[in-house]
């Protein structure tokens, strides 16, 4: 392939019951500036009216027999398609004008040997407190590393069609999350490269509210969790599962025993080491909240500080300890 010609880049989406959010993504793709692109749309049996919405519009759609998960829906896309690169990316998602621009840019810079990520949007589509919250830490937890990610997210990856087709695609029989994760450090240990470019963007659709926001850090968490044990790197620093995520977990929950304990045994030896504990967790995790303030001003940065260190930790708290006792019961005999 000449890396002086702009790429064929298949565009590939998997899809299950998405109707809500399936017409709004297409509309982002067939708006973009880069010309030289096809749509693929894998239906994954789909329940709602997704099939009809896809239909309308000028993709390609293939639908499974059967329900296969977000892996198996990416691999047939995959198999599928006819460009040079793959451009994947999800059904909740919405491209910018100039997404596949950019990703075109990279993947000629860089060349066919290194996998390339984006990231969210500063601010997602639905602009609400805990979405938005929710987009600034990706963004933020994503490109803090981009010579050098722990791994790509499948919601804006790009990656040659023959690389991809060598490295034996999404694996099928992975968790129902994080198979992004499983690939990306699948492909490090052959030798790959990771390269993550903060100006190629998707713009998040989230529809978050506080039991969404709150169930989605328990889920990711446990799933996090459970590979991270299987793979004995459980404290490292990956992207949204970073070590200043975790030291803030571990301070939400020293916080509340010393102030348990305070309380129980009617002492203050035990509260007086809490503010120091909090002014260092703020310390460690300063760059966030300075990002929370240079994106939306100074009081949604108090709002997202109170919320980050002070509630989101015990759902992240809750999905770390439900994965521990999931995997000491599978050790049991």
């Amino acid at each position: 392939m000449n890396l002086n010609v702009a790429p064929f880049i298949s565009v590939i989406i998997p899809n299950h019951n998405g109707e809500k959010t399936i017409a709004l993504c297409l509309d982002g793709a067939l708006a973009s500036h880069y010309s030289n692109f096809e749509i693929i749309v894998v239906d994954d049996c789909s329940s709602d009216s997704s099939v009809s919405i896809i239909n309308k519009y000028p993709c390609r759609l293939i639908q499974l027999a059967e329900h296969g998960g977000a892996s198996r829906a990416r691999n047939t896309g995959a198999l599928n398609s006819v460009g040079d690169v793959l451009f994947f990316i999800d059904a909740d998602c919405i491209m910018q004008p100039d997404t596949l621009t950019r990703a075109s840019a990279a993947y000629q810079e860089k060349g066919p040997g290194v996998i390339i990520g984006g990231t969210y949007t500063w601010v997602p589509y639905d602009q609400d407190f805990f979405s938005i919250f929710q987009s600034i830490y990706i963004h933020y937890s994503e490109t803090k590393n981009c010579e050098n990610p722990d791994y790509v997210a499948t919601h804006a990856m790009l990656v040659s069609t023959d690389l991809f087709q060598k490295s034996g695609g999404f694996n099928e029989q992975f968790m129902p999350i994080l198979e992004d994760v499983e690939l990306s450090h699948r492909l490090k240990r052959l030798g790959y490269t990771l390269h993550m470019d903060p100006h190629i963007q998707v713009q998040h659709i989230f529809n978050f509210n506080l039991i969404e926001s709150m169930r989605n850090g328990i889920r990711k968490s446990k799933y996090w969790s459970l590979y991270s044990i299987k793979n004995r790197d459980l404290l490292s620093d990956s992207g949204t599962a970073s070590q200043e995520l975790k030291f803030n977990v571990l301070s939400c929950f020293l916080i509340g025993a010393l102030l348990l304990l305070g309380l129980l045994f009617q002492t203050r030896s035990f509260i007086t080491p809490v503010p120091l504990l909090f002014g260092f967790n703020l310390y460690l995790n300063r760059r966030l909240i300075r990002t929370f303030h240079n994106v939306r001003g100074p009081f949604f940065a108090f709002q997202a500080m109170l919320y980050y260190t002070l509630m989101y930790p015990f759902a992240v708290g809750l999905g770390a300890f439900s994965a521990i006792f999931s995997h000491c019961f599978r050790l049991r005999p």
